[in-house]
Formats: structure tokens, C-alpha cells, sequence
């Protein structure tokens, strides 16, 4: 999609973090932004912000992205106020850190019901509505390095958002010779409040393997997000992606090494052994595809 002006997005998790600096991206744009929020004090951070940009049309919603009816109600709001929605960004994630070994079904539940079910969500909520509208569409699922190449300690959060990977590249393949785009933003470290996730973690979940040290309040952000990316820069990368249709939205140079490396292993893996002709052909669907190879 090149031209977005007065069209409509939704951004899940857009009140703070990457998704917020993708709002004000696409709101920049002068697209008409829906996004949701869950606290209070990053929806009042983000509306502070646009009351100064008065030119731009931006939607709050709250929403818990593993509440499918909220999801239908968002949808059925947006369209209302705003118009169908052309470009979605499913955004919305949290992380834990640890061994696998400590986490609990709890600890797995939560993680992948947000990262993985928030994302389904949005795309059985709107992209039925968005093949119905006949409408240029787009969207963009939010991954992370971590789901390009895993991460020590951090086993569940790799999981989902490996997941996403693999399920935007399918999606992608489903919609080839129709006006729908699909792209999976794979960002690194971005200065975000993901740190804060367990704050919203709730109740019926409670049951955590991780028994994190209590942090004082005063005490400095980690150094990876000290040093990460501005979100609005990384929004910037995902509105490059949309613009060129990108499958894979690449941010950060840094990960350049480990990409290789999983790539070399995996390709060392496969027998140095003669094909097997029948098998080859009785499978030949499974072995190209166009998302791959021409970019479809």
C-alpha cells in the first residue's frame, strides 16, 4: 500500500511501546488510527502527545487482545467512527524471562493466549471484513528477533513469536493474487514498557514459575533497552514495509550474525544425499513457494 492517507489502521497495544511510535507513524501519515490501551497512565502518556497534533485522528479502544467479543465490538466501533479498517497491526505482546524448566501451564497460557491468540484474534475479527470490503488491505504481525533465533532464558516468549513467523508466512501464501498484504515485523531491543507486562498479568494466571527480585523504583532501565531503538524510528521501518509489501520487516543491523548462523545450521542439516525422485514429486507442492522466491 502506498498512499494512506484517509484510510483506517488498527494497532493493537498502541498505547506505549512500538505500537505507540507506530501510531504516530501512520497517524503522520494522515491515516485515521484506532489502537487499544489497557493502563490508564499510557493512554493519558499517548493522548498528551496528539492533543498537540491536532491535524491527526487518532481512536483510543480498551481492549484485552484474548477477548474475542471485545475484539468484534472493536471492530464493529471502528468502522463505525472511522471507516473499514484497511491496515492492521496486531502489536500487542508480553515477555517473560526464565528457564523453561521453572515455567508453569500458567506461565505458558498467559504468554501464548497474548502473543499468539491476540493475533488470531485480530485476523479471524478483520480480515473476513477486509476481503468482504474489496478494499487494498494490509497487515503486519508483530514477531521480534526472538522469533528469527532463540534466545537463552527466553524459551516462551521465542515460542509465540516464532509462531508468528511461520503463521504470517502462511497468510501470506493464502493471499496471493488478492489485494492483501502480509508482513511479520521482526524488531530487536526497541525502547518499550514490555519490561512492565507482568504488571497487567492477570489473576487466573497468577501461578508463575519465575520468581523475579523486586526492582526499586528508581532503579535504571536494562541496558538493551537503554540502548534499544526509538519507537518511532522502528515505526518507520513498518511503514516501509507496508509501503514496499514487505514479507519480512527487518529493523536492526546488530542481528545480522546470529540470522546467518541459524541460516548456515540449518542448511548443513540437510543429507548430502541423492534426491528421491517419487518422494520429490509426490510432495512437489510443498517444495517452492512463490512468498520465497518472487517475492508474491
Amino acid at each position: 500500500m502506498k498512499d494512506l492517507k484517509g484510510k483506517t489502521a488498527f494497532v493493537t497495544g498502541g498505547s506505549s511501546g512500538i505500537g505507540l511510535g507506530i501510531v504516530k507513524v501512520l497517524a503522520e501519515q494522515g491515516m485515521k488510527v484506532a489502537f487499544t490501551y489497557r493502563r490508564k497512565d499510557h493512554l493519558d502518556e499517548a493522548m498528551a502527545w496528539f492533543r498537540t497534533r491536532p491535524g491527526q485522528t487518532v481512536h483510543p479502544i480498551k481492549l484485552d487482545v484474548t477477548d474475542r467479543s471485545g475484539f468484534a465490538n472493536a471492530a464493529d466501533e471502528i468502522e463505525r467512527k472511522l471507516g473499514p479498517v484497511q491496515v492492521l497491526v496486531n502489536n500487542a505482546g508480553v515477555g517473560i524471562l526464565g528457564l523453561m524448566e521453572d515455567a508453569t501451564y500458567s506461565d505458558w497460557d498467559w504468554i501464548i493466549g497474548v502473543n499468539l491468540g491476540g493475533v488470531v484474534n485480530g485476523i479471524v475479527t478483520f480480515l473476513p471484513r477486509m476481503i468482504a470490503s474489496r478494499l487494498e488491505c494490509h497487515i503486519v504481525n508483530v514477531s521480534s528477533m526472538g522469533g528469527v533465533a532463540a534466545l537463552g532464558s527466553a524459551g516462551l516468549y521465542a515460542t509465540t513469536k516464532f509462531a508468528l513467523l511461520g503463521l504470517s508466512e502462511s497468510l501470506r501464501t493464502d493471499m496471493i493474487g488478492r489485494n492483501i498484504g502480509v508482513s511479520v515485523y521482526c524488531p530487536g531491543p526497541v525502547k518499550s514498557n514490555i519490561g512492565e507486562a507482568s504488571k497487567g498479568r492477570p489473576e487466573e494466571f497468577a501461578a508463575t514459575g519465575y520468581r523475579m527480585p523486586p526492582m526499586p523504583e528508581d532503579a535504571p532501565p536494562h541496558a538493551m533497552l537503554l540502548h534499544g531503538m526509538e519507537a518511532v524510528e522502528a515505526g518507520r521501518y513498518v511503514l516501509k514495509g507496508i509501503g514496499e509489501n514487505k514479507l519480512f520487516i527487518f529493523s536492526h543491523p546488530e542481528f545480522r550474525d546470529v540470522i546467518t548462523a541459524r541460516c548456515e545450521a540449518l542448511m548443513a542439516a540437510i543429507p548430502d544425499e541423492p534426491i528421491d525422485e517419487a518422494r520429490a514429486e509426490s510432495v512437489r507442492w510443498l517444495l517452492s513457494n512463490k512468498i520465497y522466491s518472487e517475492g508474491a
